[in-house]
């Protein structure tokens, strides 16, 4: 009798936050699209927040943003990541422009796992996140528990901080 020994690979899966906004074109159709492209890519989306109108930041002479937030898990690392979400703006239309500027479509890791990542092109968690309520926002609606590594707060103490500050970036809805 032959005995195989079988070694089980277990993959490690990861709870990631993604930030999800457009002010070009049909934003509405431009964020589902966003998701659904992820979804074609085989990266499960966990849970959806509802969109949210918001005033634009950085750059304020240009139309108002859709934003929302959304869940996936995925095996991949967050430099894979970036790319796929890289290449689906690319994909649904979005050309090189100004920072901040006008888009249709903007695909942002807000959180990955608990990690912290300080590179070039990829600061996790998104370095502004705990500024924005148009991120805060959304991301309260599916992870309001959810702690940012280096604040060590939750999403929901974030945004009340931010609201108790009087200087969010108040949206329309």
């Amino acid at each position: 009798m032959n005995v195989i020994d079988v070694k089980r690979s277990v993959v490690k899966m990861s709870t990631v936050y993604i930030g999800i906004g457009s002010n070009l074109g049909d934003r509405e159709e431009n964020c589902i699209r966003a998701v659904e492209l992820l979804e074609n890519r085989g990266i499960p989306v966990k849970k959806k927040s509802a969109l949210h109108e918001t005033k634009p930041w950085g750059v304020k002479d240009q139309p108002l943003f859709l934003n929302m937030a959304i869940e996936i898990e995925t095996a991949l690392n967050p430099r894979d990541l970036l790319k796929i979400l890289k290449e689906i703006e690319k994909e649904a239309g979005r050309e090189p422009a100004s920072r901040w500027g006008p888009r249709l479509i903007d695909l942002d890791i807000l959180l990955f796992n608990a990690s912290v990542v300080d590179e070039d092109h990829l600061r996790i968690p998104h370095p502004l996140m705990h500024k924005r309520d148009f991120v805060l926002k959304p991301l309260s609606e599916i992870a309001p528990d959810a702690e940012h590594p280096v604040l060590h707060k939750s999403i929901r103490e974030l945004l009340l901080q931010l609201e108790r500050k009087g200087k969010p970036n108040r949206g329309t809805s």
